[in-house]
């Protein structure tokens, strides 16, 4: 079975469609999307969709059960809650419902486990980071104990790609984008995010992964977007910057409205 994974589209419809466009390329079995379908952009319609034609197997993340009112939005920023209210005012009823649907977690026939943020927690999954060593350690133990007997977690929402492997009693996190798999370890893998890249590298990223073969490779997809992250009127979604001081904030406002016209990363995978 090949499987395709992908995190944190936050309603970005150009970086989704690019992402599945590839994604074909490589006949895989089945797409499997680790939430926040909806946030921060303005085409939250249009992601559903698309994963639902694909007939993707999907888990809820935070903004999803946020949007859906299955969890209050204190602990989100005053621009997320803002994307939240807005996203909630624009969605049909049917997608309200599919959000509402979706599973905390998924297991993927005793072979792959999934969810939003972090496997060793039931309450609050979908809002924890695995950012730092004590909760990878939580997961991966969570992952080894599982009933399941499953040896990959697919998980999401720290929005880089990142592959850590579990054997002889120690946990490594490996470099490589291309890893073959070893039968006796165990491993945790992040997808990255397909609609909020961060950092200098602009490209949308997923995975693929074998389960026949027993191969993991990340994936960049480059787009060409106009600025997503709101149409002219609604800049208020756009994430806040909030750890910057309040004049720098409205610089890089004035300077964004100043390039609004066409922001081009040319297409590719690598």
């Amino acid at each position: 079975m090949k499987l395709a994974v992908l995190s944190e589209i936050y309603a970005n419809v150009e970086a989704l469609q690019a992402t599945l466009d590839a994604i074909a390329a490589h006949g895989v079995d089945r797409i499997v999307c680790l939430g926040d379908i909806v946030g921060h952009n303005t085409r939250p319609r249009e992601c559903i969709a698309l994963l639902r034609e694909a007939g993707a197997t999907c888990v809820a993340g935070s903004y999803d059960r946020a949007v859906a009112r299955q969890i209050k939005t204190e602990t989100f920023s005053w621009p997320e809650a803002r994307a939240i209210a807005w996203t909630r005012e624009h969605l049909r009823k049917r997608d309200i419902a599919f959000l509402k649907n979706l599973p905390l977690k998924a297991n993927i026939d005793n072979k792959l486990l999934a969810v939003h943020g972090a496997l060793h927690l039931d309450a609050g999954c979908e809002s924890a980071r695995l950012d730092t060593d004590a909760r990878l350690a939580l997961s991966m133990a969570a992952l080894i104990s599982h009933p399941s007997r499953a040896r990959i977690c697919a998980f999401g929402n720290t929005g880089a790609v990142a592959i850590y492997e579990r054997r002889s009693g120690k946990t490594v996190a490996l470099p490589e984008d291309d890893v073959e798999l070893r039968h006796d370890a165990y491993y945790l893998i992040n997808p990255g995010t397909v609609g909020a890249p961060r950092g200098a590298d602009p490209h949308a990223t997923y995975m693929l992964l074998d389960l026949v073969q027993r191969t993991l490779s990340a994936r960049r997809i480059g787009y060409n977007v106009e600025i997503p992250l709101a149409p002219a009127g609604e800049e208020d979604l756009a994430p806040g910057a909030t750890f910057l001081p309040g004049p720098l904030r409205s610089a890089i406002g004035k300077g964004l409205a100043a390039v609004r016209g066409r922001r081009t990363v040319k297409p590719d995978e690598r």
